[in-house]
């Protein structure tokens, strides 16, 4: 049969769909590269022709997760109904949203990124994926500014403030998965809890607006995303194949 040859952005996704599959239905520790060679189909040197190293998949797999996060909230900043702090607050909204719905699959993918040995890992990837989400809080924190509704001296500093407020929450996190009891992810939770009001707050002062204006978080989200950790395999490599069809 002749070879067929693949656009290698196409060859690079599926790539990236395999490696998925593997690491949701065995854990990213225990799904070896040569398991997601074996799968693909391709040679190692094929292989390393997209990807450096199995962290970079992975980096791979949080960059594509953030690409298909912010098509979902493209529609928010084009909305004529919304003004800046509408727009920031729906854009915040739906990235809750996005979270929630994808928090199983999520977990399964990066929680290896909460262990002590891969902070580094972990500042990579949030690195990553932060970069798509920030351009969108600039403009929208310049839409506010120029109108009126915020007042700031240095938008990219707001957004890059917003964009920490993730890197902040690590420890919180991976204390609780190490501790591993339900004592210790309930507390975990209600710390993030707190530090989610104590996020808002700290927007509204920055940004000048009354207290209360900024949504980060909504009763029940904290707790949602958490321990949507403790979703069967089964349902996460579900989603993955389902997900994957639709690309």
């Amino acid at each position: 049969m002749p070879r067929i040859i693949k656009h290698p952005e196409l060859r690079r996704e599926e790539l990236l769909d395999h490696a998925q599959a593997l690491f949701l239905m065995h854990g990213y520790d225990k799904a070896s590269l040569n398991d997601v060679i074996a799968t693909a189909g391709i040679s190692k040197g094929a292989f390393y022709h997209y990807f450096a190293s199995k962290e970079a998949l992975l980096e791979a797999l949080a960059e594509r997760f953030a690409r298909q996060a912010l098509a979902g909230v493209q529609d928010v900043l084009g909305d004529p109904a919304l003004d800046p702090l509408g727009r920031l607050n729906a854009l915040l909204a739906k990235s809750r949203q996005a979270k929630v719905e994808t928090a199983a699959e999520a977990w399964a993918l990066f929680e290896t990124m909460f262990r002590p040995e891969n902070l580094v890992l972990f500042h990579r990837i949030n690195v990553a994926a932060n970069a798509a989400f920030s351009p969108l809080l600039v403009e929208i924190i310049k839409q506010g500014v120029a109108d009126g509704t915020f007042r700031t001296f240095d938008p990219e500093g707001v957004a890059d403030i917003v964009m920490q407020f993730g890197l902040a929450t690590h420890d919180v996190i991976a204390k609780a998965f190490a501790g591993g009891s339900d004592a210790d992810m309930d507390i975990a939770i209600e710390t993030l809890e707190r530090r989610v009001r104590l996020y808002e707050i700290a927007l509204d002062r920055i940004l000048g607006l009354p207290d209360g204006s900024i949504r980060i978080g909504e009763p029940g989200y904290v707790r949602a995303v958490m321990t949507a950790r403790r979703a069967s395999p089964s349902s996460s490599v579900a989603a993955a194949a389902s997900k994957a069809r639709r690309m």
